[in-house]
This record gives C-alpha cells, structure tokens and sequence, in this order.
C-alpha cells in the first residue's frame, strides 16, 4: 500500500523534484536552438506520465502475449490510424523506442548481419547509427559512406551514384542530423534500383516539414521509412516505421518485438497518438511554415553579419554555422552561446579537421523557439545576440548581459503558461 505522500513527487522524492524544477527553469529561461529538440504540449505530457505506464502489452494490438489490453490496443491502433493518415502511408510501427531502434528493426528486417550498406558520413551531416564505426550499424553490417560536395557543400548525386556502383550495397540510407537542404528522394530511389539496393530514409529530423507538405515525401519511394516523433514532429521522444510494403512490414513488426525490444510503452505511444492527432490539425501546418520561415530569417541575418554557413543558407529548420568564420571552435562557439542563455550544439562540417569532440561549427534549429511564438523579427533580434556572443566570447560580463536580454525574450514568450 502506498504512503499517504506518494502523490506528492516534492515529499516522496525531494532530490527527483528539485531536478524536475531545474530543468522546467532552464527551459523556460533560455532560447533552445537544438535543431533535434522541441517542446511538447501538454496534453502529450499527461499522456505520457499516465496510468498506462503500468501496463505490458508485448506483441501487436489484438494479438498479445498478456491480457487485459483492450484499451491499449485501442490506444495503439488510434496512433497507427493516425500516423499512416499523416504521412499518406499503408503501414506503421508505432513501437519503437527511439529512432535508433527503429533503424536498428528496420536495418535487421532488410538485410544480413555483414551485409554492404551506404549511409551519409556522420562528418558531413548523416547520424550515427549511418554507419559509424562506434555504434551498433557500424559494427554490425560494412559500411561505406557518400558525403557532400565540398565546393557546393550539398548532395551530389553523380557522386553517390558513382560510389553506389563501386560499393554495390544491398542497402542504401538516405536522410540526415545536419543537413540544411532539401533531400530528393526519388533520385535516392533510382540509384538504388540501377545498383540492385533497397532504399531507407531517415526522415527523424524533418518529419514535419514532410507531414505538412514543406519536405517532398520519401513515402512513395523508399522501401521502409523511420522517425523520431520529437523532432520536427513536437510529440514524445519515440520512433516510427512506414512502409508500402505488406511482407516488408511483417518482418519490420518481428524484428521490434520479439526481435530487439520487449514490452512496448504504451503510455509513450499514446503520447505519440496525441501529437498526431495534433500534427493533423491546420494550426500545425502554421507551425511548421514558422519553422521554415524563422529558419531562412535567422541564416539571412547571420549571413549579414559576416557568420558563414554550411552550404550558404537552409531550405529546412536548421542552419550550420562555420565557426572558424568567428575565430572559434565548435566547442567554444557552443559554450559562449550558453553563457549567453542560447542552447545549440556543436557540430562537425564539411572538410572538417577538428575532431567531433571539438568540431568546427553549431547546429542551429529554429523549432523550439517557434513553438514558444518567436518569428521573423526575433530571428533577426537572435543573430545579433549570437553574432554579439561569438564575437565576445570570452568576455563574461558581456554575456551575461546577453543573457539577461534573452531572460527579457523568454518571460515575454513563455513555453507553458
């Protein structure tokens, strides 16, 4: 029997509560410009903190290895409806963990451990599990990798269909973490049809510039699709599988359970539920043109101030900053911008020498501050305090100036009201 205190986080576990109020602090106070982070709302919240965290449910909705799911099930089968309405697709899993173990199902649904696969180098924008020497695909299946034009600092798709042809992978994997441009899918496809490979698309980062019609689709042309759903996407941290394929999806179920994951969370995927339902709605649409729209602002406004960026612009939500154009390591970049209350990333480019515990530029995303209601005008309002930081980066009275100048923003903007 429970204590009369374990309904109060703040008596039961005092140390948890007081790290739970940091963080909704630093959250609140501070700009976050992490191109893979965003807020939820709060209906997402309370689904996620539910009494369906107390359920296990292994198996698929209607076909589990425990009883009493019948309103999981039906929790479960609401976020496949919805997901395969968002994105136009005939099939999802909506179990995954995280977009990790949604690739990983999907790598083992599609090939054989040492198989060839072609990922994007991690270095010039692609994600570990792209086939990084110290991550599971790495170690698992022979990667090679195709990069960017260092001149045009984009995809150059004479270049991956050259390296397709000499590599002759069973597997091709499109999609990035850092990558500012739009990604043409279809000419993904063809290369991997004239070399005899499946196609998979990473699309965790601009799920929801593709939901909304902003990003073309790699729906109609890859053989499975994952994601994220805290991205772009603004629901829960989870993953998703799609694909047309009905003899693909039943390997795609298999290979999450019982392959690499055991008892799905359900309180998670009705978490998801909810922000499809939400990524449903117009106002979304909105949203997701905000992302856009404060993304080109806040480059444009960089870009007059003498700060170079990765492939001179963005098509998407995010930007990469060169930050030897400053005078300064990613790392350094990265640290004068918290001093200053502005929460980025630091991030390898194109031809980088620094290693990626160092990196040569940040990674900056527009989606959590066009959550909190920031558009164009504070974007040019930004590049001013960042190119003010960077240029300042040593001086700590000066950032703190800053940061109290973004405290100013932040309380006028607030997350949760």
């Amino acid at each position: 029997m429970f204590s009369k205190d374990s309904n109060d986080l703040s008596k039961i576990d005092p140390e948890i509560f007081s790290i739970i109020q940091h963080e909704r602090a630093r959250q609140e106070d501070g700009l976050e410009l992490i191109a893979s982070e965003n807020y939820t709302s709060q209906a997402v919240m309370q689904a996620q903190g539910s009494i369906l965290t107390n359920k296990y449910a292994e198996g698929l909705p209607n076909k589990r290895y425990y009883g009493g799911c019948e309103f999981v099930d039906q929790g479960e089968i609401l976020a496949i409806e919805r997901v395969t309405k968002l994105f136009n697709a005939k099939f999802a899993n909506v179990q995954p963990h995280s977009g990790s173990q949604a690739n990983m199902g999907a790598y083992f649904a599609m090939i054989e451990h040492g198989d060839k696969v072609l990922g994007m180098n991690l270095a010039e924008g692609g994600h570990l599990t792209h086939g990084s020497p110290v991550n599971f695909s790495g170690k698992l299946f022979h990667f090679s990798s195709y990069g960017l034009n260092l001149e045009t600092e984009r995809l150059d798709f004479n270049i991956i269909r050259e390296t397709a042809k000499s590599v002759k992978p069973k597997l091709i994997v499109a999609g990035a973490s850092a990558y500012a441009r739009e990604i043409d899918f279809k000419t993904f496809r063809e290369i991997a049809d004239e070399v005899g490979a499946k196609l998979m698309v990473d699309m965790a980062h601009i799920a929801g510039l593709v939901a909304t019609g902003l990003h073309n689709s790699p729906i109609p042309y890859a053989h499975v699709t994952t994601s994220t759903t805290h991205k772009t996407l603004r629901g829960p941290r989870g993953g998703i599988i799609l694909t047309e394929d009905e003899e693909l999806f039943k390997k795609l179920n298999s290979n999450i359970f019982p392959g690499i994951q055991g008892g799905p969370l359900e309180h998670v995927i009705a978490a998801k539920a909810v922000a499809f339902k939400e990524a449903l709605l117009p106002d979304f649409t909105t949203y997701q043109k905000q992302v856009v729209a404060n993304s080109k602002k806040l480059a444009e406004a960089l870009m007059s101030k003498g700060i170079a960026l990765v492939s001179s612009g963005t098509d998407n939500h995010l930007v990469l900053v060169k930050t030897d154009s400053v005078g300064l390591s990613g790392k350094e970049a990265e640290k004068a911008l918290e001093h200053a209350g502005i929460t980025c990333n630091k991030n390898m480019v194109p031809g980088d020498k620094r290693s990626p515990f160092i990196t040569s530029g940040v990674r900056l995303g527009t989606p959590a501050i066009t959550t909190r209601g920031l558009k164009e005008e504070h974007m040019v309002q930004l590049a001013d305090w960042i190119h003010s930081a960077l240029t300042n980066s040593t001086n700590e009275d000066h950032l703190k100036k800053i940061k109290m100048q973004v405290l100013e923003l932040c309380k006028a903007f607030p997350v949760y009201k």
